[in-house]
């Protein structure tokens, strides 16, 4: 194959991903676009995260979490309270205590493969960026 027709059908695979985007943001409504959006921007706090990640242990109260990760309990309820209104993480009453985990299975398998993402090592094709 020339070099011509390569840069030919590189240019038609680039078309086709942006065509195929261009349908997916037409599918997708700006209140589900602005949604996602609040969930990264959520995710994008490193002591939010860590309780994200402590509640992929299962239930666990906010006394665990704290003591897991270092923070104060009330700055760990405050994390939760907005990780619960974006529907990350899902409560339950044990008695006097309030268990946290995360909401699904979803949830889990966006940080497994973010985690696993980070875990791999540079490709050599990449490198040159």
């Amino acid at each position: 194959m020339g070099a011509k027709q390569g840069r030919h059908s590189l240019f038609g695979l680039a078309s086709l991903f942006i065509e195929y985007m261009n349908i997916y943001l037409y599918i997708c409504s700006m209140d589900q676009l602005n949604e996602l959006a609040e969930v990264f921007r959520l995710l994008g706090d490193p002591s939010r995260l860590r309780v994200l990640i402590e509640c992929r242990k299962g239930p666990i109260p906010v006394g665990e979490i704290a003591i897991n990760t270092g923070l104060s309990p009330s700055l760990v309820s405050h994390h939760l309270r907005l990780l619960r209104a974006t529907r990350i993480v899902r409560s339950a009453r044990d008695g006097r205590h309030v268990l946290y985990t995360l909401a699904d299975h979803h949830i889990d398998r966006v940080l497994t493969d973010m985690m696993d993402h980070l875990a791999e090592p540079e490709s050599m094709e990449d490198s040159g960026d």
